[in-house]
């Protein structure tokens, strides 16, 4: 056991020594640091550095724990990355119930509330307090002598799942909060979230893996809060404002006092908040936000008003559900009323068959709105749809805007009822549909033209082998040519097969047939997530090599095995042995080994005699033809070894745009050559 302060002298991950004494000093220095650029970003919507830099200084932080773990602390900006796996998730009964609110959607209503509350305070004065109601999972943090001890979601108001883990992933929570009227113990609540950008960009990583998309951010907020890997969860990039704070501190009078103590000790408000002074202010507040709440980065279904003096609120009290001091005012759907011209039925590249309405282009929430989703069969059926008919379409969640109704008292009689087809719109092969499953499939892998282009084009993928030497339309034309029908065939591509294309050229061909050659070193989840099985994206393929280590152990894992390993769900366990039983798909496999391409983790390990070995790099700024993850593998598969900061033991620091300046200025002082990723690929090629 190490004491703090005693003079050890450790041997970090990087080969460089360091005393406990400094590694403390800089734990200290990285740790307020980060936290120094947290609260820019979330605080002051400042940022002074890049995301890659962030991540360089947290990725130190990191090294140094795992080196020194009795110097890490409970609020370590580490934390925020994640790691920490949950089977289940423990039951706590809140201290204080997390009722729901009573919901209007009119202002009589809210006036009869505001009479409600003038007659419980015996025509006292009283003013309100409002909020804008975000759509996202309510949360309750408990902190203890400034300490983020636990977060529990409401569940049913009494008691709710403690998902501490997962939440000290949201970078914009603080793990502690240092003010010094700070009370011993608080509870902040608050709503988390999924923006709508990080939500848009998930779903597009989703559908370029074949993955079923998400329906809103509201609902992935609240799945992603329940998942069992906590790094997961750090990736999904959720946020969360504060609305409420809960203490026995007797000087907190007014709620709009609560929400500036809950400011002061750096927790994320959202500004659009505001005290009236009437009903009438607040029916104004109400207007105000109708339409600008649509600027907003999330998503915002109303306005909460409560009344803002804390005394008053006690003796108002509350109904068996809700409070008496509060209520929630529900915006209606924003919706416009269209002609649906016609449906396309898109094949996408796991075969589903996806139903567009396209539309008489309409103005709502701000854009306008020439196509809408109809999901699948079901949805079709249910509206009883007819070409020409006159539809409603709102805007939430969704990527795109949906068919919600159909106005029938503008129906006109001789329209035909609209039936999914039974075979593909592509192939004309009989459509499938899996027991269970709302959505209908064309099971013509191979022949299916856009089902073909799209496995490949999966497979290309700068997340998957990083072929980015082919395009889409240069994929189409060897398909047309009948020289790709699956991912196997380009390692099987010779010069001629290219150059006689239309337009091709010797650089050009011999572009293409390098990138495939070079996409050989790429690791073996890319490879098991470029084969593009149902429902198996970046994550859940990362998952399945760290717990099984081959393809080959993948493909004879049965399904209870498969359900042994962390997000690993029983719908993607039965997708994984399904895909391993088709013969095509052992065939194709069996050719990119034949080929090549890495089937072991043990592939994965660096060359020790490589053209970089016992070379040491450190990586910083942003660059133009690698992503950061592609150059540390490129040094890991030749040789050499990564480090985090520029010491007299590093070889050489490759530098990017955007690089901050203090690497630079080190490596120059020490000597250090500084070279682009031109120069490290020259490196390589000896």
């Amino acid at each position: 056991m190490f004491l703090i302060g005693q003079s050890i002298s450790f041997t970090t991950r990087e080969g460089i020594i360091m005393t406990e004494a400094a590694a403390k000093a800089r734990i200290l220095e990285l740790t307020q640091e980060i936290n120094h650029h947290n609260d820019l970003y979330y605080q002051k919507d400042q940022s002074v550095i890049s995301d890659l830099e962030f991540d360089q200084l947290l990725k130190e932080l990191i090294s140094l724990e795992g080196e020194f773990p009795h110097l890490k602390f409970p609020d370590s900006p580490s934390q925020r990355v994640g790691g920490t796996i949950t089977k289940q998730f423990p039951t706590v009964v809140h201290k204080n119930p997390m009722l729901s609110l009573s919901n209007t959607y009119s202002e009589e209503d809210l006036r009869d509330f505001d009479q409600r509350v003038r007659k419980g305070l015996g025509d006292k004065p009283y003013e309100y307090f409002c909020e804008l109601k975000f759509d996202g999972v309510a949360i309750s943090l408990a902190y203890e002598y400034g300490i983020l001890t636990r977060g529990v979601t409401r569940g049913d108001g009494t008691k709710g799942d403690d998902v501490t883990a997962n939440i000290k992933t949201i970078r914009s929570i603080p793990l502690s909060v240092g003010k010094v009227d700070t009370p011993s113990y608080f509870e902040a609540r608050g709503e988390v979230f999924m923006p709508r950008d990080a939500f848009i960009a998930l779903n597009q990583s989703r559908e370029v893996a074949g993955e079923e998309l998400f329906a809103n951010a509201r609902n992935t907020a609240s799945g992603t809060l329940k998942m069992q890997d906590s790094s997961v969860v750090a990736s999904r990039k959720l946020d969360c404002f504060l609305y409420s704070l809960m203490t026995d501190d007797q000087k907190i009078y007014s709620h709009e006092k609560a929400i500036q103590m809950l400011i002061n000790m750096g927790f994320n408000v959202s500004p659009t908040f505001a005290r009236c002074s009437s009903i009438e202010d607040v029916l104004d507040y109400i207007k105000k936000w109708e339409e600008k709440r649509l600027e907003l980065p999330l998503d915002t279904d109303g306005i909460v008003i409560k009344v803002n003096s804390m005394e008053q609120q006690k003796a108002l009290g509350f109904t068996a559900k809700s409070p008496r001091w509060a209520i929630a005012y529900k915006y209606k759907s924003q919706s416009a009323a269209t002609l649906l011209n016609s449906i396309t039925y898109q094949v996408g590249r796991t075969g589903a068959i996806t139903p567009v309405a396209n539309l008489q282009p309409v103005q709502l929430a701000g854009t306008t709105v020439k196509r809408a989703s109809l999901h699948n069969a079901n949805e079709i059926e249910r509206l009883d749809l007819r070409i020409g008919d006159t539809v409603f379409v709102e805007k939430g969640g969704d990527i795109i805007p949906k068919v919600t109704a159909v106005d029938l008292a503008l129906r006109k009689p001789d329209l035909s009822k609209v039936t999914f087809p039974n075979h593909c719109p592509e192939c004309e092969t009989p459509l499938e549909r899996n027991e269970g499953e709302a959505n209908h499939y064309c099971p013509n892998i191979t022949g299916c033209r856009p089902q073909a282009i799209g496995r490949i084009l999966h497979f290309i993928h700068r997340n998957a082998m990083d072929i980015d030497s082919l395009g889409e339309k240069t994929v189409a034309l060897l398909y047309d040519k009948g020289l790709l029908k699956d991912p196997a065939d380009l390692y099987e591509l010779k010069y001629e097969d290219i150059f006689q294309l239309e337009g091709f050229k010797e650089q050009a061909t011999s572009n293409i047939l390098q990138g495939i050659e070079n996409s050989k070193v790429q690791s073996l989840s890319k490879v098991v997530f470029g084969l593009g099985i149902r429902f198996v994206g970046r994550t859940v393929a990362e998952k399945l090599v760290q717990s099984l280590k081959s393809m080959q152990a993948i493909m004879d894992a049965r399904e209870e095995a498969l359900l042994e390993i962390p997000e690993i769900g029983q719908r993607i366990a039965e997708s994984v042995v399904l895909y391993f039983k088709d013969e095509d798909n052992l065939v194709m496999v069996k050719r990119l080994k034949d080929a090549g391409l890495k089937m072991t983790t043990e592939d994965d390990i660096s060359i020790e005699n490589g053209p970089l070995s016992d070379k040491s790099f450190v990586i910083s700024g942003v660059f133009e033809h690698f992503s950061r993850e592609e150059i540390q593998d490129l040094i890991k598969i030749n040789g050499g070894k990564l480090v985090s900061s520029v010491s007299g033991n590093t070889d050489y620091l490759v530098a990017g745009n955007n690089m901050g300046p203090s690497k630079r200025q080190k490596a120059e002082k020490l000597g250090i050559e500084i070279i682009s990723e031109s120069d490290l690929q020259l490196l390589i090629k000896g």
